[in-house]
């Protein structure tokens, strides 16, 4: 199979137009930080354009000049403040009108569906979160 690389800013406008319609989009996410939860060149996601947005929820979103598939750890009012789970510090802030899908689905390596849970737990321990991402990066991916 050919792969092709497309540029976000080509891209995500076209994925928002087809959220905005109703439409489903998967998508393959690239980079790392949504370790271990969305796992770059294996996992891929279902987007769906939703009127609520919540906590927990993993938002595809405009951040500032830039597009960011990460979870949302604050809300106040229509303000967001998203952080990725395989960051342990460094976040985002964005309006809920900047978000243009919701993550409804992970497939795991292309295939297995896997409902995304709210993160409770990965947030709580954002104290350690370091030391359980170095674990993951160094030995636990190889395991699995």
């Amino acid at each position: 199979m050919n792969k092709k690389v497309i540029p976000n800013d080509i891209l995500i406008p076209q994925i928002g137009e087809l959220l905005a319609e109703g439409r489903e989009v998967e998508l393959r996410p690239k980079g790392n930080s949504m370790l271990p939860f969305i796992r770059q060149e294996k996992d891929n996601v279902v987007l769906r354009k939703s009127d609520t947005v919540s906590v927990g929820d993993i938002v595809l979103a405009r951040a500032g000049e830039r597009f960011v598939l990460h979870r949302v750890i604050k809300q106040e009012g229509d303000a967001l403040t998203l952080m990725g789970d395989g960051n342990v510090r460094g976040t985002e802030s964005c309006q809920k009108d900047d978000v243009l899908g919701t993550v409804v689905v992970i497939l795991r390596d292309g295939r297995r569906a896997v409902k995304p849970g709210k993160g409770r737990l990965w947030r709580f321990l954002l104290p350690v979160r370091r030391y359980l991402l170095a674990f993951y990066r160094r030995i636990w991916r190889h395991i699995v």
